[in-house]
């Protein structure tokens, strides 16, 4: 091999090194700030393929999707005196990569930063509230005080604050077994309370079906009366119509009911004379 041709191939390696060095790729998700002897001079938002000087430029890549920040549990106290422990989480979103490096540089530093901010915040507005705030639908009024004020205190970062979220607000294990109790015994009076109040009901339901049946009763009874005297009456005056009809008819009717009554058992005894008037149909002993 002569020296042009190796003259040639050191040129076409130079010129690689040099064309792809300068060339690369920012991703639909990717942002990109061109430094140059380590200051930033521009920043690249829009994906393809991308120059840049080799050498004495280089690109710091940054993401621009959303980004979750989680909380480690924190043990806050309400205004009310009520002790919390929470678990909270920030999403937020980088918007200019400039200020991004020059104040953080890094989403690690930014990380430790922003969870300091968002845990200061934390404590500062559940810090105005009661329990019973922080537990009702006043939450969300709670939870946009809280990004607000994250919002203002990390936008020097170049970062926009998307939201602000408390995952969970436990009471500490002594609180949660006291408040258990508590809530138990509450439930347990409310029961004797609802059952005691059920008990009373009852007695009056049971007293005024019990009245009802006396008056019931007493009605029927009543109309019992009546219609067994009205029947009785009838009869007292259909006999003492047939018996002013025929006599001896109506003695002799009168005596066979009264035979019926008096012999109705097989063990019926009686000792009376035999002549007597009540035998007086069974035969006469006179003739």
């Amino acid at each position: 091999m002569n020296k042009k041709t190796k003259k040639i191939l050191i040129g076409l390696t130079a010129f690689s090194v040099i064309f792809f060095g300068s060339m690369f790729t920012v991703d639909q998700r990717q942002q990109v700030l061109i430094l140059q002897f380590g200051e930033p001079i521009r920043t690249i938002d829009t994906p393809g393929i991308k120059f840049k000087i080799p050498l004495i430029q280089n690109a710091v890549f940054f993401d621009k999707r959303i980004i979750d920040l989680a909380l480690s549990e924190q043990e806050v106290i309400a205004s009310d005196q009520k002790r919390l422990i929470i678990n909270a989480f920030a999403k937020y979103q980088i918007t200019d990569p400039l200020k991004f490096y020059t104040t953080v540089g890094n989403s690690y530093t930014l990380s430790s930063k922003l969870s300091g901010i968002l845990d200061s915040s934390l404590r500062q507005i559940i810090g105005e509230v009661t329990l019973n705030e922080l537990l009702t639908e006043n939450r969300g009024d709670v939870m946009k005080k809280i990004k607000d004020v994250v919002s203002a205190s990390s936008e020097i970062f170049g970062i926009k604050i998307i939201d602000v979220r408390i995952m969970r607000a436990d009471l500490p294990k002594e609180n949660s077994d006291a408040i258990y109790a508590r809530m138990q015994t509450e439930r347990e009076k409310e029961a004797r309370e609802i059952r005691a109040n059920g008990a009373e009901e009852a007695q009056k339901i049971r007293a005024e079906a019990d009245k009802q049946k006396t008056i019931i009763l007493a009605e029927a009874k009543k109309q019992s009366d009546l219609a067994r005297g009205n029947g009785e009456a009838e009869s007292i005056k259909i006999y003492a119509s047939s018996y002013g009809r025929d006599p001896e008819f109506a003695d002799f009717y009168r005596s066979m009911n009264a035979y019926k009554t008096a012999l109705q058992s097989d063990k019926t005894r009686m000792i009376i004379s035999p002549d007597n008037e009540f035998f007086k149909y069974f035969g006469s002993t006179r003739n």
